[in-house]
């Protein structure tokens, strides 16, 4: 279930406001618990009931751990409970990759490959995993107690709004907030206007952009003419960033309605001036648990200048293989690591050094690249279109349907627009808190327009993916 399809809009979120709004204060958690869970199996019949037993063990070993003075009893507990974490991933996500692998180098010898039942990829585990660790992380860095009772501890971990694909929230900012919230109008309001914009990116954009891309991404890349591969690059660049920023606002906004408060997780990223600007403003709070929980532990800043741009690699080279079990994605991650080490060297002088528009340019086109190998599972196809960008082939008639053209033409007109930065103060004027009558009755009527749009565009179109679900 995902929160832009049908079941979830008109029956599940309905049904489960209603019933939360009116459960008494100190059974809320109880109830919302019930609501993850239910969510989660819709899609995961089978996981849920791993997630369940990892949990519930998390839990004991954590708070075992706490209570311990001995600092090599501690890390002992802590490394059992992230192998058991890292180890569920590893298994699920990666195991079909390395035995693919394994069985590709034996073919060249001739040798007997192995057989393996290939895994169905439970939705959304690589952000259950990344939540666990920083529960025992940071309760063995001492950065917040424990929670003391377990439904609570089950609640971080599989709460619906985050859990399939984040914000990923680390647990010393949530904590209090399971144990004890506001229930203010305000939070109810402001969460709905929240959820039914980034509904309206994710279906009147990112899926817009994605009848682009994927007409064009399902042609022969060897055939491809050069507009049409300039065309199918930028639209899928558009669509990731409407379809993720969109889920991110959703998880945020139904996260305020229940009255908790997410981190941030997108701040206009194309129009940074650099691929390190890039990594600030795109998927933060990914890119905070990169740098509290791994490159910091790596030795952060406070190492030798070639030992620091090995580590700044290493972080983004594991942020591309968290990302898919794939080479491309494993280059994507090396690809973005590259472009950190050499502005950290020489090139961000650059890039500061030519003006504003063009190092937003030059960054802009370097994250296009980037997003086709993102966006392409074989590597030597992604190579291939890379080269029909730069074919200069202008003579093939590019043969667009009257449908394909008014998508891209309106999307691309709002896609430029919404990461402006008027948009972005439009964003700001919205999402403070002092609201007047006036104010709350045009951003309600307004956001109650766009979420009937957005529902009747998902009735009548019928394309409705979800790029980070398989994450």
């Amino acid at each position: 279930m995902v929160f832009s399809s049908i079941i979830f809009l008109l029956y599940f979120l309905p049904i489960f406001m209603v019933g939360y709004f009116f459960t008494p204060k100190k059974l809320k958690n109880i109830v919302l618990l019930i609501g993850s869970v239910l969510f989660y199996a819709w899609g995961a019949p089978k996981f849920i009931f791993v997630i369940l037993f990892t949990t519930f063990l998390d839990f004991h070993l954590v708070a075992i751990m706490d209570k311990l003075v001995s600092e090599a009893s501690r890390k002992l507990l802590l490394l059992i409970s992230v192998s058991i974490n890292l180890g569920l991933l590893v298994y699920f996500k990666y195991s079909n990759f390395f035995i693919e692998n394994i069985n590709a180098a034996l073919s060249i010898f001739g040798d007997e490959q192995i057989h393996w039942t290939k895994l169905v990829l439970p939705i959304g585990i690589s952000f259950y995993t990344f939540e666990t660790i920083t529960y025992v992380v940071d309760v063995y860095r001492r950065k917040h107690k424990p929670l003391t009772r377990f439904w609570d501890y089950q609640l971080y971990i599989i709460l619906f709004p985050k859990l399939i694909a984040g914000p990923i929230i680390r647990y010393y900012d949530l904590a209090d907030q399971i144990t004890e919230r506001r229930d203010v109008v305000d939070d109810k309001l402001i969460g709905f206007y929240r959820f039914a914009l980034g509904l309206a990116k994710k279906v009147l954009l990112a899926n817009q952009m994605g009848l682009v891309a994927n007409e064009i991404f399902g042609k022969n890349y060897l055939e491809l003419d050069t507009i049409s591969a300039w065309v199918g690059s930028l639209a899928y660049t558009f669509q990731i960033y409407f379809d993720f920023s969109g889920y991110s606002d959703m998880a945020i906004g139904l996260a305020r309605m229940m009255g908790f408060k997410f981190s941030e997780n997108f701040n206009n990223p194309y129009v940074s001036r650099s691929i390190t600007e890039f990594w600030r403003r795109w998927h933060m709070t990914l890119g905070n648990w990169m740098k509290n929980y791994l490159y910091i532990p790596l030795g952060g800043n406070k190492v030798s200048k070639k030992r620091l741009y090995f580590n700044l690699w290493l972080v983004f080279l594991a942020s591309g293989f968290w990302h898919g079990a794939s080479w491309s994605f494993i280059f994507w991650g090396a690809f973005h690591g590259f472009f950190l080490v050499i502005e950290r060297a020489f090139f961000g002088k650059v890039l500061e050094s030519i003006g504003k528009i063009p190092s937003i340019l030059i960054t802009f086109i370097i994250v296009n690249f980037g997003w086709i190998f993102f966006r392409i599972e074989k590597i030597e196809d992604a190579f291939t279109y890379i080269k029909r960008l730069f074919a200069f082939d202008f003579n093939k008639e590019v043969a667009f349907t009257i449908e394909f053209k008014t998508y891209f033409s309106l999307a691309i007109l709002f896609s430029f627009f919404a990461i402006s930065k008027s948009t972005q103060k439009i964003q700001d004027a919205i999402y403070v808190n002092d609201y007047t009558n006036l104010k709350h009755l045009c951003l309600a009527t307004t956001c109650l327009i766009l979420f009937i749009l957005s529902v009747c565009s998902i009735t009548s179109l019928g394309f409705n993916p979800f790029i980070y679900f398989r994450f």
